[in-house]
């Protein structure tokens, strides 16, 4: 059985609930749901600039189990307005790059704090 790796990191919201921020176990990487909230725990207020937050956040905990954008195979998306779909794509399109993940994207009424408008999660393998 693979070890697993259940890592907190650095400059990530601390977890409001009981939960780490990355698993790894063996070559397969889960990131909890990131929000657009900075290291200083301040929020944007444009959707685009949280999911920009977001994504940054991915990234920190991909990083940290030893992955990057390119092992990315799926993505949950949560909007609270649906109609922000617009403004979240161009920054994704910009992290994926090439590397297109399968995706899910669904509407919700509300995140864990009431400033927020995005929340991704991601899986990825490492080959």
């Amino acid at each position: 059985m693979a070890e697993i790796k259940r890592l907190m990191v650095d400059g990530q919201l601390p977890p409001v609930s009981h939960y780490c921020h990355v698993v790894r176990a063996g070559n397969h990487v889960w990131v909890s749901g990131s929000v657009g909230v900075r290291a200083d725990g301040s929020i944007p207020e444009d959707a685009g600039e949280q999911m920009e937050v977001a994504l940054a956040n991915i990234d920190a905990c991909l990083k940290a189990a030893g992955a990057g954008a390119e092992h990315v195979v799926k993505v949950n998306v949560y909007l609270t307005d649906i109609n922000d779909r617009k403004k979240v794509n161009p920054p994704r399109q910009r992290y994926f790059g090439e590397h297109r993940p399968a995706s899910t994207l669904v509407g919700v009424t509300a995140l864990v704090l009431p400033e927020l408008k995005v929340e991704i999660e991601a899986t990825a393998v490492i080959p």
